[in-house]
């Protein structure tokens, strides 16, 4: 059974990757999950030139179908970031380096130093749902997407992921944007803008208000994302949001994604869904017939 694939130059042993913002702030969180054996990559931190401490609690809540944060992208900056990606590029396992900022002079600056640490690739994160300065005002904007994937496409020789927000007019529009200024694959969806009152308070219950929300309840909202972006554009796209079981990533497959990031699901099933998901893909295909991961790839668009 083959459930390998590939995003652009990167080849996964499997589909799964950890998602940004989940164990990934330090290498021992990071080295827990890699040496577990079950992921295909792991995706850093989103990291920003300088460090940032992000908003006071609460930053997050659990509600009935998944999980509300506001953490305000709090990290230790690139130059002090850098040392924990030194410490487990000796696992052999690919590394997607997150970062953020406010202008494309700060993406390329950030790009260049994580390219310097050897990571496979990039991810930029242009879709924080709650933090305007680095999130939405950047994301909303096709053009401003267009002109930072090229200004970073320019300054690198790594892969460029484009991680993009539901919390838009047109997903679609900034998909081929993204694609026009070189990307080499899409990332979607980060987590949907959203937010819980307390009664009694009267008060929003997250410090900044507004918060992200992850978990399985948005999870049709990714595959639809993933299914329109499929239609429209030809690189590679990498499914978020919701992915608990095997099943799961393979609905995703089935919109048109090569490969699926986890999450929220570490919370629900441990660091071991990552294996557990893979053995639930390939027990599907066996029973269904397929050989190839690659066979499941956009089957659903007829």
């Amino acid at each position: 059974m083959d459930i390998s694939t590939t995003i652009s130059s990167i080849k996964l042993k499997n589909p799964t990757i950890l998602a940004s913002g989940i164990m990934d702030e330090d290498a021992g969180s990071m080295q827990r999950i890699i040496k577990r054996g079950g992921v295909g990559a792991v995706v850093t931190k989103s990291i920003g030139l300088t460090a940032r401490r992000g908003y006071p609690n609460p930053t997050v809540i659990e509600l009935e179908h998944g999980i509300l944060n506001a953490m305000g992208l709090p990290n230790p900056g690139i130059d002090h970031y850098g040392e924990e990606i030194e410490k487990i590029k000796h696992l052999q396992t690919p590394i997607i380096g997150s970062i953020y900022g406010a202008n494309p002079d700060e993406f390329i600056e950030l790009s260049r130093r994580m390219e310097d640490l050897d990571v496979d690739a990039l991810e930029l994160n242009l879709s924080c749902p709650h933090t305007k300065k680095y999130g939405l005002e950047i994301g909303c904007d096709p053009y401003l997407v267009r002109k930072i994937t090229c200004a970073v496409k320019e300054n690198v020789s790594i892969p460029v992921f484009i991680k993009l927000s539901p919390n838009v007019t047109s997903i679609i529009e900034l998909a081929k944007m993204a694609e026009e200024a070189g990307a080499d694959a899409i990332v979607a969806i980060n987590t949907v803008k959203a937010m819980k009152i307390n009664i009694d308070l009267r008060r929003p219950i997250l410090s900044n208000k507004i918060g992200g929300y992850s978990g399985k309840a948005i999870m049709p909202i990714g595959v639809r994302c993933v299914y329109e972006i499929a239609e429209n554009i030809q690189i590679p796209i990498i499914g978020v949001g919701g992915i608990t079981t095997g099943e799961d990533a393979i609905e995703y497959f089935m919109a048109g994604a090569s490969a699926v990031q986890i999450g929220s699901g570490v919370y629900y099933r441990g660091i071991d869904i990552f294996k557990t998901v893979c053995s639930e893909i390939e027990n599907w295909m066996k029973k269904h017939g397929y050989k190839k991961l690659s066979d499941l790839i956009g089957v659903a668009h007829i």
